[in-house]
């Protein structure tokens, strides 16, 4: 697939998403997609039709990776216009315009507008993770609304995810496992009931640097800790699930989503 005239900058290049026959326009200047967001668009439940909402989406890899295991409409939020710029032209390169549309705006106002709110079947998020009076924040200013929460809390988006979800629909988030806690009381404070928790490993004998978490839009308490992901084998790479992950031989993690209820 060749770039159309314009879709790059000179200072931005053109990567491969994974195996996929998909690209994704990224650059040094702006903080880049990493494991967490791929992990996120494996382990989401999502319908094969319907409407998704990613909100955070920086760059837009999480919808245009879940145009490889679903036919819904999906919808990025970005608040970064440069992000949401460059997000909104990867989805052009690689023609996906009739089924992916992303939003420049702030989600703590957006979800809550009478068009967006309640209208989605699932929700995805990779929020940022540091609260913003934690460590130092980085010179490049992308970098840090990325990690620190510097243009929303984990309550603003909690609280998003909430509104913007129907009833019955499912909100998918990846967070540092330090932030459990806090995490599993804000889903529950905003009717969004912990349904599936998965820990990622960085090795078998590491303690888990990330947790995915899917949450029920007013469902029944039950709650699944699901078996670990392993990122690496000692001295052997990526596992066999990851590498199946990375190299298109699966589209989602092995796990499926828990029924309604």
């Amino acid at each position: 697939m060749n770039p159309s005239p314009g879709l790059v900058r000179p200072e931005e290049r053109l990567d491969h998403l994974l195996t996929q026959d998909l690209r994704i326009i990224q650059s040094p200047e702006v903080f880049s997609f990493s494991l967490d967001a791929v992990l996120l668009a494996r382990f989401a439940g999502v319908p094969p039709k319907g409407k998704i909402l990613d909100l955070c989406t920086g760059n837009g890899v999480i919808p245009l990776l879940l145009t490889t295991r679903t036919e819904a409409n999906i919808d990025g939020v970005e608040i970064q216009p440069r992000l949401a710029d460059m997000a909104r032209r990867s989805v052009e390169l690689n023609g996906l315009g009739g089924r992916v549309r992303i939003v420049e705006a702030d989600l703590k106002r957006w979800a809550r507008a009478e068009e967006n709110a309640g209208q989605y079947d699932a929700v995805t998020v990779n929020p940022p993770y540091l609260p913003r009076e934690s460590g130092q924040h980085k010179n490049n200013p992308y970098v840090a609304m990325a990690r620190h929460e510097i243009g929303c809390t984990l309550e603003d988006v909690v609280a998003a995810c909430s509104t913007a979800i129907r009833r019955g629909g499912r909100v998918s988030m990846v967070h540092r496992p330090a932030r459990l806690a806090d995490l599993l009381e804000a889903f529950r404070r905003y009717r969004l009931e912990p349904k599936r928790i998965r820990f990622v490993h960085p090795k078998r004998t590491s303690e888990a640097n990330m947790v995915l978490i899917e949450a029920l839009k007013e469902g029944k308490p039950e709650v699944r800790l699901l078996p670990p992901v392993i990122v690496h084998e000692d001295g052997c790479g990526y596992t066999e699930e990851l590498q199946d992950i990375f190299y298109g031989r699966k589209t989602e993690l092995e796990d499926m989503p828990i029924g309604d209820g």
